[in-house]
C-alpha cells in the first residue's frame, strides 16, 4: 500500500552548519513541500537549519506545526510564527507528537539530536511499529559517511538488506519526496538468524 503523505517531520540542526549549501538544501525542500501542498512538522525553533526550512515554507504560503519541549523553549528561541506551535513537556514527547503529526520523516544536515531522532524513527519502522517513510537529503555528502556505515552493519549481519532499505537517501529534495511518496514498507522480521513464529 503506497504513502500518501500530507505532511511531513523534518529533522535538522540548531547550527546552519559550515557550508552555504545546507541552508539552500533546506530552502529547496522547503519550497518542494510547499508545491505538494504538504505541511511541514518540525522542531519549533527558529535558529539554524531549523530557522531556515520553517521561514522559507512561511514566506512560501505553506503549513508549518512547531514542536518544541518546554525547556527548550527558549534556548533555541521558540519560533513565534508558526501556523501551530506546541510545547511539550519533554523531548520523548516532542519526537511522539512529531511522529503522529507526520507522514513521513526526512533528516537534513545536522547533529546528535537530529540523528537520535532519524534512528529512532527507523527503529520503529524495523519494530513494524509505523510504515512511514524515512528519508536523508544527502547535501554535498554530508550523509556519505553514514550511509557507508549502514552498509558495513549488512555486511556484519547486525542489519538485514529489507531494514537497510528503510532509510531512503537523495541529494535532491523533489527526487527524495518522489521516493517517499512511492514508498511500500516491506514486512520482514527483525532477525537475521532466527524465525519468530
Amino acid at each position: 500500500m503506497r504513502n500518501v503523505m500530507t505532511s511531513v517531520c523534518v529533522f535538522t540542526g540548531s547550527s546552519p552548519g559550515a557550508l552555504d549549501a545546507y541552508a539552500d538544501a533546506a530552502r529547496g525542500l522547503a519550497r518542494a513541500l510547499v508545491a505538494r501542498q504538504q505541511t511541514l512538522v518540525y522542531g519549533g525553533a527558529t535558529v539554524g537549519l531549523m530557522g531556515v526550512l520553517a521561514d522559507t515554507v512561511l514566506h512560501e504560503g505553506g503549513k508549518v506545526i512547531g514542536v518544541i519541549p518546554a525547556h527548550l523553549e527558549a534556548k533555541e528561541v521558540a519560533h513565534q510564527g508558526l501556523t501551530e506551535l506546541r510545547v511539550v513537556d519533554s523531548m520523548h514527547e516532542r519526537k511522539s507528537v512529531m511522529a503522529d503529526l507526520s507522514d513521513g520523516v526526512i533528516a537534513l544536515p545536522g547533529g546528535l539530536g537530529t540523528l537520535e531522532e532519524l534512528f529512532e524513527m527507523l527503529t520503529w519502522a524495523q519494530l513494524g511499529l509505523h510504515r512511514k517513510p524515512c528519508g536523508v537529503l544527502n547535501v554535498a555528502g554530508y550523509f556519505d559517511r553514514l550511509l557507508a556505515f549502514l552498509d558495513h552493519a549488512v555486511a556484519q549481519r547486525f542489519m538485514s538488506e529489507p531494514h537497510r532499505g528503510l532509510l531512503l537517501a537523495d541529494d535532491c529534495p523533489a527526487a527524495l519526496l518522489d521516493r517517499m511518496d512511492s514508498y511500500e514498507a516491506v514486512e520482514t522480521g527483525k532477525w537475521l538468524d532466527r524465525d519468530i513464529a
